[in-house]
């Protein structure tokens, strides 16, 4: 890591511009698999450890509690500070996430089935997809929330993880 990034992340924490809490929707839900459960809970630990998350406006006050749900067609990030005051919404179209998501699934599957038999190569080459579609995912949401929320590639990463989870429904 670069002083720069460093720098950046820790100012970032010192100007309370990152996630505190985060939680998901979870009324939807049905039973997760042992993978997807593991994939959510270190994307939620990981977020907490490190991330850079500044709502842009004037009225946001810092650090945040993320509520993260899909309503309908849209993703919803409902922000609070840590008081658990209201800070504002922000809500995205879910249809520009539609395609990746799905085919973030079938990459997910394949790789799963792959761990059990495949030889190493063929694994490594599941898990380059996988990775690159998420790289795309989580750079897609960084484009969506441009303007209304400023995030580092890391915790877009992580947010895309758990909107994936969020997909998951009976």
């Amino acid at each position: 890591m670069s002083e720069d990034t460093h720098s950046n992340e820790q100012d970032s924490q010192a100007d309370g511009h990152y996630l505190a809490n985060i939680t998901l929707e979870e009324r939807s839900v049905v039973r997760r698999s042992a993978e997807v459960e593991h994939e959510r809970q270190v994307a939620i630990f990981d977020l907490l450890e490190k991330n850079a998350f500044a709502p842009l406006g004037e009225d946001y006050r810092g650090p945040y509690n993320l509520h993260l749900s899909i309503e309908e067609t849209r993703l919803l990030f409902d922000i609070h500070d840590t008081d658990d005051t209201p800070q504002g919404k922000v809500i995205l179209p879910l249809l520009p996430f539609r395609r990746i998501v799905r085919d973030y699934f079938t990459v997910c599957e394949s790789y799963f089935d792959a761990i059990k038999t495949a030889s190493p190569t063929k694994i490594e080459s599941i898990d380059m997809g996988r990775r690159g579609l998420h790289n795309d995912g989580s750079q897609l949401l960084q484009e969506r929330l441009e303007g209304k929320i400023e995030v580092d590639f890391d915790t877009a990463r992580r947010l895309f993880t758990l909107i994936c989870v969020l997909h998951i429904r009976g």
